[in-house]
């Protein structure tokens, strides 16, 4: 009997080497210790692997894994829900979503269909009402801000991009964050909000330096806005880069609409002489890419050397094949993006597209807002770029 007792109470002598073990084991793999969560729609989850090493770089952590999936789940008539896979009380959460990502396919009805921006918005108001209100606070990175190109009423059209504001606000997102909207004062339809478009210059530059500084002079490059709207972006890459500035007015025929827009009938130069000089085509974004082509056919015309191009998002809605003609032709040297929107396979087999990752940029950007410092530094690169021109560092 007391034997029984004795075995029944007695502690194995190896019991603490089996238990640090058992901690050593358990420290090796990802932990979620921290108040601090990325929730990440599918639409980013290419990229989220990188920004969960950058951010433990930039936490000082080891192993953490910061991310919370999401299980998306689409019935066969096109409805959905999304499920969340862990526990967001009480954590500062983050929710990125890639709205251009056009990858992502469902079956509806048997048939195969892509994913739209309208179907992207959606996954992101589900993943708000699964958290049902549980964070301590909830910020949105939302690189390619949602209908951002319809900002404004011109007649009887809607106002998708302030009516998406809107609807965010009302779910309870405390924290929108963006990249270079197309016009920042669209953060004025929700004045109460904290709305931040960002503008990410200085890993978009320092590549550009890396790769053209020999031609980085103001007797052999000017930079150019492809309509009035870009001006002011042109004019931030032209003072950065010590650099004159030009601009094209785009004359168009508001008679007609032509696939959703007033078709251009010419482009009217103002600025310096480009002859024989290399141009730099700086916009927020690349779509079919006819606006910049025409753009760099007056330049070529007037003597241009080279014709080099930046965007944030670069999205070729017509295909890839036409900017491979532009370049065998000779209008276009170089094309410079971020992968801030969805880039293929595809994308990245062409050499004459330089794309800039941004998770280290994103990453930055999520451990400096959770740990409440500004975002000045961030988004004025006055210095950095300084160095960079001087020192290439």
């Amino acid at each position: 009997m007391f034997e029984m007792f004795k075995k029944k109470n007695e502690k194995p002598s190896n019991n603490k080497n089996s238990k640090e073990t058992k901690k050593t084991e358990k420290s090796d793999k990802p932990n979620k210790l921290s108040d601090l969560a990325i929730v990440c729609l599918s639409n980013y989850a290419d990229r989220i692997k990188n920004v969960n090493e950058e951010l433990n770089k930039q936490m000082h952590t080891k192993n953490v894994d910061y991310i919370i999936h999401i299980n998306p789940i689409k019935f066969n008539n096109g409805e959905g829900k999304v499920k969340l896979e862990d526990s967001v009380r009480g954590k500062d959460v983050y929710i990125i979503s890639d709205v251009s990502n056009y990858s992502l396919t469902y079956k509806m009805y048997g048939f195969e269909n892509h994913m739209s921006p309208d179907e992207h918005f959606q996954d992101i108001k589900r993943t708000i009402s699964a958290m049902a209100g549980k964070p301590k606070h909830t910020t949105l990175i939302m690189p390619l801000l949602y209908s951002s190109r319809q900002h404004r009423r011109q007649g009887r059209e809607s106002l998708d991009c302030a009516m998406a504001l809107r609807e965010l606000e009302n779910l309870g997102i405390s924290t929108i964050i963006t990249f270079d909207a197309h016009d920042p004062n669209i953060q004025n339809v929700n004045p109460s909000s904290s709305f931040d478009s960002i503008f990410p210059l200085y890993p978009v530059i320092k590549q550009f330096v890396l790769d053209n500084k020999k031609e980085i002079d103001s007797n052999k490059m000017v930079v150019i806005s492809p309509d009035n709207g870009a001006m002011a972006r042109a004019i931030t890459y032209a003072s950065m880069l010590k650099l004159n500035v030009g601009m094209f007015y785009k004359r168009r025929d508001y008679t007609k609409i032509v696939n959703g827009k007033n078709p251009i009938i010419a482009h009217e130069y103002n600025g310096p002489d480009v002859n024989g000089k290399d141009v730099l085509i700086v916009d927020d974004m690349i779509a079919s890419g006819e606006s910049m082509i025409d753009v760099a056919r007056e330049l070529k015309s007037r003597g241009a050397k080279n014709v080099l191009s930046i965007c944030t998002f670069a999205f070729f809605t017509e295909g890839l094949e036409k900017f491979d003609g532009y370049v065998k032709e000779g209008l276009i040297k170089k094309i410079y993006c971020t992968n801030a929107s969805y880039v293929s396979e595809e994308m990245k087999k062409r050499e004459w597209l330089n794309i800039v990752e941004m998770e280290k940029f994103v990453a930055l950007l999520i451990s400096t807002l959770h740990n409440n410092a500004s975002l000045s530094p961030l988004i004025n690169s006055n210095e950095k770029i300084k160095n960079l021109l001087l020192h290439g560092v």
